[in-house]
């Protein structure tokens, strides 16, 4: 199974809402652009089990991974004391291509990925090439690429209800 490598847009009407990791806020003028739907929404009632669904499926497409790595962080997450929702999105937030995405190096999660996976990032003077290197406080991340006076991005919030992961996955 592989991750995802269609419209970004049409996750983004599936889901309600922009996912700072997967896309970039369009604005002008200050207000920010609405997607525009052929037909509108269809307005209807979820059941539990679509909402456990679409928090799992927001946090699988903003930080760009496929369900058997999720699963793979779930149960690592489970071995560790603590709460298993909190663990999980620490996880998720030390991967590598999370962290130069935060550290505002690139303007998504899906750039932040490239600038990895294409050799621009050194960790404690070694080359890594690995999107999903778990990273450690004491690592020291360097931007090798031949631009290095290149744009800092501010990347965006996101929040997401975690213990509806978790619940999603304790019924499977």
């Amino acid at each position: 199974m592989s991750r995802y490598r269609g419209p970004r847009l049409k996750i983004t009407r599936r889901l309600g809402q922009v996912l700072p990791g997967l896309v970039q806020k369009i604005s002008t003028n200050g207000k920010e652009n609405q997607p525009p739907g052929q037909h509108g929404t269809l307005r209807r009632k979820n059941s539990q089990y679509s909402i456990r669904l679409q928090e799992k499926q927001k946090l699988r497409y903003h930080y760009g991974i496929n369900e058997t790595q999720l699963i793979g962080y779930v149960k690592k997450a489970r071995q560790l004391k603590g709460s298993t929702g909190d663990i999980l999105l620490n996880l998720l937030e030390k991967r590598l291509d999370t962290t130069i995405y935060r550290l505002g190096y690139a303007p998504t999660i899906r750039a932040a990925r490239q600038l990895v996976s294409h050799g621009h990032i050194n960790i404690n003077d070694k080359r890594v090439n690995i999107p999903s290197y778990q990273c450690q406080s004491k690592d020291i991340i360097e931007y090798s690429g031949e631009n290095k006076n290149a744009n800092l991005f501010i990347p965006q919030p996101f929040s997401i209800n975690e213990l509806l992961i978790v619940e999603y996955y304790s019924r499977k």
